[in-house]
């Protein structure tokens, strides 16, 4: 059955805009419990999830304006998506970074970790759900920047996982750092996933 492109269009716009809005309840309410709880983990997971609007962002507005004129030359509109979506990569680099640093430096530990857990687990959930369904989509469109921005989401999984992680261990061993080994790993894949993107912008 072959849908229709303004169809897979403007399922990919909503798919976009259920990132955005779910990542400024996520982001707001992880960093609220965060900050009440001390956990920096939970907190800078927060604002990772913040960050990742950008991405979210970028492929809404690309898909805007495609709808908008769709005779228009696709590639500039993809090629700026894209590199909106490196750039949010780039700086969810420099987030995990600078988390792994304060986690290193003041030795904090937090309160409780409870709510990690509980945020996690729901994040892991909805997280699988829509990297699948902007793959199926994007492949369907041939379009890079929905791809690209299933692999940013494809990064708040991992995140996830490591906060799942993190939080479970402090809970039972009350070891706070578990979790800057698997940042660092998540900084070097965000990196990596930041420079692809803007080769294939360069390759429009």
């Amino acid at each position: 059955m072959n849908i229709p492109e303004k169809t897979l269009y403007r399922k990919a716009y909503w798919l976009s805009l259920f990132t955005v809005f779910y990542n400024i309840i996520e982001g707001v309410l992880s960093m609220l419990l965060g900050y009440e709880d001390e956990s920096l983990s939970l907190f800078g997971f927060g604002a990772d999830s913040i960050i990742e609007l950008l991405s979210g962002i970028g492929v809404g507005i690309m898909i805007l304006r495609i709808r908008k004129h769709p005779g228009s030359p696709k590639a500039g509109f993809e090629r700026t998506a894209l590199k909106i979506t490196g750039t949010a990569f780039y700086i969810l680099s420099a987030g995990l970074i600078f988390g792994i640093v304060l986690n290193l430096v003041n030795h904090h530990k937090p309160v409780t970790t409870l709510w990690g857990i509980i945020i996690s687990l729901v994040s892991i959930a909805v997280m699988v759900w829509l990297m699948n369904a902007k793959i199926r989509t994007g492949r369907k469109l041939n379009s890079e920047p929905v791809i690209a921005d299933a692999r940013c989401t494809k990064i708040c999984i991992y995140m996830s996982l490591v906060l799942l992680a993190a939080s479970l261990v402090y809970e039972v061993t009350g070891f706070a750092y578990a979790d800057v080994i698997g940042a660092a790993g998540l900084t070097y894949f965000s990196i990596a996933e930041g420079k692809e993107a803007f080769e294939k912008a360069s390759m429009k």
